[in-house]
This record gives structure tokens, C-alpha cells and sequence, in this order.
């Protein structure tokens, strides 16, 4: 079931459910705690949301396809050191699910100004630019071999470029030596991001 504005089922305009306890933050993982603001939060514990490994949200099994909505809830998300992702309001927090990264980069946007310049836009329609404080990071997918590569969006919080987003990359990329080895990467921003070896 897909959830509009004509279900009897919505998504709650707040985000604690009935019977969410007031924790004082000192009770929370200290990096948790400092995630929030204000000297005592609405701890609703998990919430029935997750975010899937291509970046679509669900809320109680359904699929949440109003992007304003989407957006919403994906400015108020966090990342705690320990991998954990919180939705945290002023007065609120709670924990959901999220399968791989909370976001998928789905357009790149090359650049020549002074200096290449590579940018990415997010499925929330974030803008990202590739540089120092947005870094590129690769990992290889123990499953079938292939390579995922991730942006830094904010914080500890990335998104996953999609499959063809990554071989537009791959069509500007040029080889370089680093350290006696091949490396094959993207000049963006004054700093050269490896994708991998050329092996």
C-alpha cells in the first residue's frame, strides 16, 4: 500500500509514538547525545521506517512516495559514531533503519572553471560538490566482486552514487601513479580522488 494524503493510515506529524519516554541526554551514547539539542528529548526508541539499498523510504511496509515528505525527514536525520541513524527534531529522536546509504547520488554535473569541478545531485535533490570536505570513498562488494562507491553529504551521512552515475565517473577518470602504483581516479575541486587501481 502506497501512503498519500488519502490513507487512513499517514505518517505521524510527530515523530514520538504513544508511550515515548523523556530521557535526559546523559542517558543516551554519549556521541547520540550530542547529536540532539536541549537539555531533555522525547526518546521514542525505533520507528517503523527504513531506508532501502536504492534509497527509497518506507514507513510500516509502505512505500513513502511524496518527495516533500521524503525531504522532510531526510533533513532532520542523523548519524551517530556507531552507524545508527536518528531523525531528531528540537524536542524529538528516533531511531530507523537504513539497508546501505541514506541517499543515492543520481546526477553528476562536470564543471570547468578555474579547475575541474564535479558535483553531484542526491535523490533529495541536495547538490554535492567533490572536494575536501565531500570526499569520495570506494568499497568493494564482498558479494559480487564490483566496487560501491559513496559521497560524503554531511557529517557521517553519504549516499551511494548509482551504478550509472559511477560509469560517468569512470569516463572522465584518468591514471595516475601514487606510491609506485597505477591508480585510476578524478581530478575534482584541486584534489585527486582515486576509484582504484588499474590492475
Amino acid at each position: 500500500m502506497t501512503i498519500d494524503s488519502k490513507n487512513d493510515e499517514k505518517l505521524p506529524d510527530r515523530l514520538a509514538p504513544a508511550g515515548a519516554m523523556q530521557l535526559p541526554l546523559a542517558d543516551l551514547a554519549p556521541d547520540t547525545a550530542e547529536l540532539a539539542s536541549g537539555p531533555r528529548i522525547v526518546f521514542c526508541g525505533d520507528i517503523d521506517m527504513r531506508i532501502d539499498g536504492t534509497g527509497k523510504w518506507y514507513f510500516k511496509g509502505s512505500t513513502i512516495d511524496r518527495p516533500a515528505m521524503v525531504k522532510l525527514f531526510a533533513s532532520v536525520m542523523r548519524c551517530d559514531e556507531k552507524g545508527e541513524y536518528w531523525l531528531i527534531t528540537p524536542v524529538e529522536m528516533t531511531r530507523i533503519t537504513v539497508e546501505d546509504a541514506p541517499f543515492m547520488a543520481v546526477e553528476l554535473m562536470e564543471s570547468h572553471e578555474s579547475e575541474q569541478i564535479i558535483r553531484f545531485r542526491t535523490n533529495v535533490d541536495t547538490i554535492i560538490t567533490l572536494d575536501e570536505d565531500h570526499p569520495l570513498r570506494v568499497e568493494t562488494d564482498a558479494q559480487n566482486k564490483g566496487t560501491k562507491p559513496y559521497i560524503t553529504v554531511r557529517d557521517r551521512l553519504e549516499a551511494l552514487l548509482e551504478r550509472s552515475i559511477f560509469y560517468q565517473l569512470m569516463e572522465i577518470a584518468e591514471e595516475m601513479e601514487i606510491n609506485g602504483k597505477n591508480v585510476i581516479g578524478v581530478w575534482s575541486s584541486g584534489i585527486f580522488f582515486p576509484l582504484g587501481n588499474t590492475e
